[in-house]
């Protein structure tokens, strides 16, 4: 059952208290589409290769089904207690936080960190999300309850690792980067991968679906490390190609 299953139960149950009866509802509720993120936890900028900025999942996602998905590689199913809880929990912490958190004054500069991203969908359907530039570095500058939050969301990241299953999708995100200087001996461009045209500045992307997903991952295994993804196109130029599988609601 999902989440939004829930509410609905509670408001059948707030009409049966008022005194309607049954011939006042509708037995069979409408569909409303597929799961939806109703709490996240990422990071963004920060000092990272190209490469890594377009590949970059968030962290942890939880969806209104329950599903937790955990750096697009890790997955682990919540009973409706715990999905509840969490986003009730996180609504808590993030309630009343404005959109960029600053920390207090007397904080010591950090550069080149990402931000920390929080999010959760409210009652009114809308995602709240918060941000807070180099919130490991200088907690102890911001309010408390963003540090909660994100202990929060490594928890069930922490979970995922440890019991959950491998996170595969039947659509993938693939990413070149130019290597004209890269030593090794680079393989033929997968069968039934696009190529991009040129040179490209700095990264070319595209997402897949279909038999170039199976090419894309035979060719460059999930986890597979840079020096053995380089690949060159049929132009004979130079790349390597990372992936990563995209998540429900990319």
């Amino acid at each position: 059952m999902r989440l939004r299953m829930i509410l609905l139960v509670a408001v059948l149950s707030m009409a049966a208290a008022c005194g309607r009866t049954e011939s006042d509802t509708t037995a069979t509720p409408a569909d409303d589409g597929p799961a939806k993120p109703v709490a996240l936890w990422g990071a963004e900028d920060g000092f990272v290769t190209p490469t890594t900025n377009v590949l970059r999942p968030p962290r942890v996602v939880l969806y209104s089904d329950g599903l937790v998905i955990a750096d697009a590689s890790k997955q682990l199913r919540l009973t409706d207690a715990e999905a509840s809880e969490t986003v009730a929990s996180l609504e808590n912490y993030l309630t009343g936080q404005p959109p960029t958190a600053e920390p207090k004054p007397g904080a010591p500069a950090v550069t080149d960190v990402p931000t920390t991203v929080l999010g959760v969908r409210g009652k009114d359907g809308k995602l709240l999300e918060v941000r807070a530039p180099a919130l490991d570095q200088v907690a102890d500058f911001y309010p408390k309850e963003l540090s909660d939050a994100k202990k929060l969301m490594e928890g069930l990241a922490t979970r995922a690792a440890a019991e959950g299953t491998d996170y595969v999708a039947t659509r993938v995100r693939v990413v070149a980067e130019g290597a004209a200087s890269a030593e090794g001996k680079p393989a033929p461009w997968p069968a039934g991968v696009p190529e991009p045209s040129g040179s490209v500045d700095p990264v070319w992307q595209k997402d897949l679906e279909g038999a170039a997903v199976s090419a894309i991952t035979e060719a460059v295994p999930a986890g597979q490390e840079y020096g053995r993804s380089l690949f060159t196109t049929s132009s004979r130029v130079l790349f390597v190609l990372s992936w990563r599988y995209l998540l429900p609601d990319e």
